[in-house]
């Protein structure tokens, strides 16, 4: 506005005072200038905005390229995100995390009026280094069972959106009898006072426990399990597999410890308390991301989750997937998003683990 406010100030040659006709040659140039493309007395505006259009507003531009560019992690977090799955129709991804996507991609489409959909591009990378490629603009969102609501998860210029999964929260799981049994030894010590994080953090210590980088789980040990032997892996598949060092405890978000290991894990445990209820360590709501500074593309998300939620969708959706019996492979065929081939081998390397650095 101010490029604007300085030009509309230069006044037409016809109006011209007795100190402007006095002017030097390149001012009474740029005069000339400025008649001949404005062909009389008249502002500038439009002659500006015509060299340099008003910047388009970010879900103009989406609407523009018919492209939703988003995030996901590499890392599988079954229900949410499943690992890539060869199907009659070619490699898809399938789970909440991309129905989800699905249902943003549609409402664009009405969104934007366009007689074609808007078609949702995967971006599939390192669950740390997706935070950085929003920061450089590559993305337009991710979702990824990303947390809003711990301490630490919320990078400077990223914006979390209202909840699309609520009440969920970190948990763990174990191989070892006895090690659930050092937790509720802490419990009852307690008598019916509940007070879990002085339980976890005296039941823990000593021990060693897993948990993915980046993930709030990660953010939650660093900051309550000091006594705790912490090690840092590439995803969860990669704590259970790994044999060195030997984990007695992974931690990660509740859903996703309830489906695993019901379904894929069979040889881990929900850490429970006496009565048998799953020891929740902290809550953690689940958000979608986009940039700071996209204040159009925030709004219509919180309104698109808020319909959702209103109209029962979003219930629905949780329920088919953390609940429901299916088989992933099916759906992943009937409803998955593809995923380049070149991307396939890293959406199956699920790196390691290591010892956290001493703080």
């Amino acid at each position: 506005m101010r490029v604007v406010r300085m030009i509309t100030h230069i006044k037409p040659v016809a109006c011209a005072s007795s100190r402007e006709r006095s002017a030097s040659w390149p001012y009474r140039t740029l005069l000339l200038i400025a008649v001949a493309l404005l062909q009389g007395c008249g502002l500038v505006y439009d002659a500006v905005t015509t060299i340099h259009p008003l910047s388009r507003d970010e879900l103009s531009s989406i609407c523009t390229r018919g492209r939703l560019r988003v995030g996901i992690s590499v890392e599988p977090f079954r229900p949410f995100i499943f690992p890539a799955m060869y199907t009659d129709e070619g490699i898809r991804v399938t789970g909440l995390d991309i129905e989800l996507i699905r249902e943003v991609a549609d409402t664009l489409t009405v969104h934007c009026g366009r007689p074609t959909p808007i078609v949702p591009t995967l971006h599939v990378t390192r669950f740390p280094d997706l935070f950085i490629k929003m920061n450089e603009g590559q993305l337009d969102l991710f979702v990824s069972s990303v947390s809003g609501t711990v301490p630490g998860t919320r990078p400077t210029g990223l914006w979390f959106s209202a909840p699309y999964f609520r009440d969920d929260g970190i948990a763990a799981i174990v191989q070892k009898p006895e090690i659930a049994e050092r937790i509720r030894t802490q419990f009852r010590k307690q008598n019916g006072q509940w007070d879990t994080l002085a339980a976890v953090q005296e039941g823990f210590a000593g021990l060693t426990v897993a948990v993915q980088k980046g993930r709030s789980a990660h953010l939650y040990a660093q900051a309550n399990l000091k006594q705790a032997r912490l090690v840092v892996c590439d995803s969860l598949p990669a704590a259970i597999e790994t044999k060195d060092p030997k984990i007695d405890v992974i931690l990660a978000k509740h859903a996703i410890i309830e489906y695993v290991t019901k379904r894929v894990w069979q040889g881990w445990h929900p850490l429970t308390r006496i009565d048998g209820t799953p020891v929740i360590l902290t809550r953690d709501d689940l958000s979608i991301v986009t940039s700071e500074e996209h204040r159009h593309l925030q709004w219509f998300l919180n309104n698109l989750l808020f319909r959702l939620e209103e109209s029962g969708r979003l219930k629905q959706m949780r329920t088919r997937w953390i609940e429901a019996e299916y088989a992933p492979t099916r759906r992943a065929t009937t409803e998955g998003l593809p995923l380049e081939v070149t991307q396939v081998p890293d959406h199956y390397d699920q790196g390691q683990c290591r010892l956290a650095e001493e703080p």
